[in-house]
């Protein structure tokens, strides 16, 4: 009897929430008040005694204790100090030493400078590293008594006890060397900007060096003065030369620097390099230019002696791996590849032999997040339970006792996970991310799911809740206030039998009698997903928004995308936007036979290869799509970079048919619909030309269309009002046009 009674209860509360009016959702909530976007923590770095972490703040760093998630003190207050702005930390071995960075100024979209400064914990003091101007990637060394960093493209160090600096380089030069860090293409396609390491012994730092002489120079104008500027970069396009890379180590006790022997071919890739455990030999990766074969190599820092650890190929590429250490043991590594199928992890020697494959099934792996020698244990997030959802789970190192660590429904304080919690007989279901103490006797997990906000549990080793360290709740009742549209997840088949993973979110007072408009998000590019059990507070709330205006939203991830396993991602390979595009088609198609679809109202939207996608949509399907967005599209891939282009479609002279037959631009006499173009002119990453020439195309066919032009923002288009500006214009287009 009881729990009937508690049952009403509930359904009354409900009845009565439900009942309330919700506030309608505004894009001044989203991109100008913040709410719905959530709080979390900076910069948490576990100490080396692996039983503290610190957290950064407006005032300084806070430490912690993993054993009961209290506060345990400030280890520096930022008040004390005259310094304000800290973006970023990081504290020595013995931690005595913290380097703090603020003033950061950007670059490119990963890169920028910041004045650095020294803080000694002892005295409570900080100093400036350098007057000479501001540095990129500075870091302390690992005996902590030195710092390296780069600056005007040259790198440096300084000995911290006596502030005396030492140039190690001298020829840097804009627009033609680049020392201790990458040029533009490495940074964007290859995700590294850091250029240099330490030796584990501080006695040497190897470094790149990039000769960027033979790489054409790309334009942009920058607005605003009496006379526009013109901003000129290194811009590699598909087909045409890259910086030639060298590597070198540099021997303090001897200042010099001895080039290592990467092999006689220039027209290569070295993506990654970090010594081992051995401070005498330096590990660096090498791929061929259409990144089909790589290899893990040694050097012997004394000698320069190269020697060859593990090799891969692959019939369409390999992907850079997410994870390879080198372990304590000296003795072997870690590694993921996508060889058998699917990315999974696999133990080697050191003498390049296999021990054996960690994981193995029809999942994708994403990254190990923490590895436990002591206790033979390895953390990874991976799809296990599906593509939608990031499962945490621990392995061993003899690939046996696999642990799931997700969230068990039966711990009651994990039951508000939210209405997008997705949950099987045991387990919540969502995204899960974790971040490790030293020796990972514990870590910090981030859960969030479609429609619930991220949450911050601390856990020991075994993933027993120590502590909810934030839960969002405010960010979650703002949710329910603001409406009840939420995610939806499904599957769909097409005409040749693929299933697509989509998700949909409906107005609230959705009636399957009624006919709605159906407006599409789409991003489609090579490994990328969308289709997330995750939250995403900006556009998922722009969605919500259009939802309570009475359209029906949805997104799908097509052929090409990621985490089904290297098949289903590679089968675009040489043909890049052909199957996205076909499979964008019959979802439309697919959602437009549902009897609650006005199958002449289908609208896509798109930003960057989504932008691209939503325009060769509107162009090849014009008998589908009323109505495209395209923002920073690009609309030819002659355009863009090579080492993301040629990845997929190998260079233009080798393919030309996989450049030109799916170019928006080569299909602009197609266009019957609405279609809304819009590009900033600073964009150093899809350029600005990507539009004028589509632009071009479509005035020289006799088609109508809409622009909106941006000066100098980015590819991002952010900053001040921008965001805000962009999105009222779109959201008016499609109520305009759809």
């Amino acid at each position: 009897m009881k729990k009937y009674t508690l049952l009403l209860s509930f359904l009354t509360l409900a009845g009565i929430a439900f009942s309330q009016p919700t506030k309608q959702i505004t894009l001044e909530d989203i991109w100008s008040k913040g709410t719905f976007a959530p709080r979390g923590f900076q910069q948490i770095q576990s100490m080396q005694d692996g039983e503290h972490y610190c957290v950064l703040t407006r005032n300084g760093i806070e430490r912690y204790s993993y054993k009961t998630g209290e506060k345990m003190d400030n280890v520096c207050t930022f008040g004390n100090v005259s310094l304000s702005g800290i973006e970023d930390y990081e504290f020595s071995a013995d931690e005595q030493k913290i380097l703090l960075s603020s003033g950061f100024e950007p670059i490119y979209r990963h890169s920028g400078v910041s004045d650095y400064y020294v803080y000694t914990v002892a005295d409570g003091k900080a100093k400036k590293i350098s007057g000479a101007g501001k540095q990129r990637l500075t870091t302390l060394s690992p005996d902590g008594t030195k710092v390296a960093y780069v600056r005007d493209n040259n790198l440096f160090y300084m000995d911290l006890s006596t502030d005396k600096e030492y140039q190690i380089t001298t020829d840097g030069r804009m627009n033609h060397i680049i020392n201790g860090t990458t040029d533009w293409v490495y940074e964007e396609e290859f995700a590294i900007t850091k250029g240099f390491y330490w030796s584990p012994d501080s006695k040497r730092i190897a470094y790149y060096r990039f000769d960027e002489s033979k790489v054409r120079e790309f334009t942009m104008q920058t607005w605003g003065a009496l006379y526009p500027d013109n901003y000129n970069y290194k811009y590699p396009k598909a087909g045409e030369d890259n910086s030639v890379v060298d590597i070198y180590i540099y021997s303090l006790a001897d200042a010099k620097s001895m080039r290592l022997n990467t092999g006689s071919e220039n027209d290569q890739y070295l993506p990654r390099m970090q010594w081992t455990k051995d401070a005498n030999i330096l590990a660096f990766m090498r791929m061929n230019r259409l990144q089909n074969h790589m290899e893990l190599l040694l050097a012997n820092a004394t000698t320069g002696k190269i020697t060859t650890l593990y090799t891969e190929d692959d019939k369409a590429y390999v992907e850079v791996p997410e994870t390879w250490e080198f372990l304590a043991d000296g003795k072997s590594f870690l590694i993921t590849s996508e060889k058998d199928g699917y990315n999974h992890i696999y133990l080697y020697g050191m003498d390049g032999n296999l021990i054996r494959q960690i994981t193995s099934g029809n999942f994708d792996v994403i990254n190990i997040c923490g590895i436990d020698e002591k206790n033979q244990k390895i953390y990874y997030r991976s799809h296990e339970s599906s593509p939608i959802n990031v499962d945490l789970y621990v392995i061993d190192f003899k690939a046996k006792k696999k642990v799931c660590l997700n969230y068990d429904v039966k711990n009651k304080l994990n039951q508000d996970y939210g209405d997008g919690g997705i949950k099987d007989d045991k387990y919540v279901l969502g995204t899960y991310q974790a971040n490790f103490s030293k020796g990972c006797k514990y870590y910090i997990c981030t859960y969030s799911s479609a429609n619930r906000a991220p949450r911050y549990t601390l856990h020991d080793s075994k993933g027993t809740i120590i502590k909810v360290l934030q839960d969002n709740a405010a960010v979650q009742q703002r949710l329910s206030q603001y409406g009840r549209e939420k995610k939806e997840f499904g599957t769909l088949t097409t005409s040749e039998g693929v299933e697509l993973n989509y998700y949909i979110i409906k107005p609230a007072n959705f009636d399957e009698n009624k006919q709605y408009p159906l407006f599409f998000y789409v991003y489609g590019g090579p490994g990328n997903q969308q289709v997330n059990n995750a939250y995403g507070w900006s556009d998922y709330n722009w969605f919500r928004m259009l939802a309570q205006k009475g359209y029906v939203v949805a997104c799908f991830d097509g052929r090409g995308t990621g985490g089904r396993g290297a098949e289903f991602k590679k089968c675009t390979y040489r043909n890049l936007g052909h199957y996205e595009c076909i499979d964008a088609i019959e979802a439309a198609k697919w959602f437009g036979k549902k009897p609650w679809i006005d199958e002449n109202r289908i609208g896509i939207f798109g930003w960057s290869f989504g932008g691209y996608l939503s325009s060769l949509c509107i162009l090849k399907g014009n008998d589908v799509f009323k109505s495209a967005i395209a923002v920073a599209p690009v609309t030819t891939w002659r355009y863009y970079d090579n080492i993301y282009t040629e990845r997929f479609l190998q260079r233009p002279q080798d393919n030309p048919d996989g450049y030109d037959n799916n170019s928006p631009i080569n299909f602009a006499d197609r266009l019957k619909g609405n279609y809304l173009l819009v590009h900033g002119t600073g964009d150093d990453n899809v350029h600005f030309q990507n539009a004028l020439d589509l632009v071009t195309a479509l005035e020289k066919a006799d088609k109508q269309f809409e622009m909106r032009v941006y000066p100098n923002k980015n590819h991002s288009i952010y900053g001040g009002n921008t965001r805000l500006n962009l999105y009222k214009l779109m959201t008016d287009f499609i109520e305009r046009k759809l």
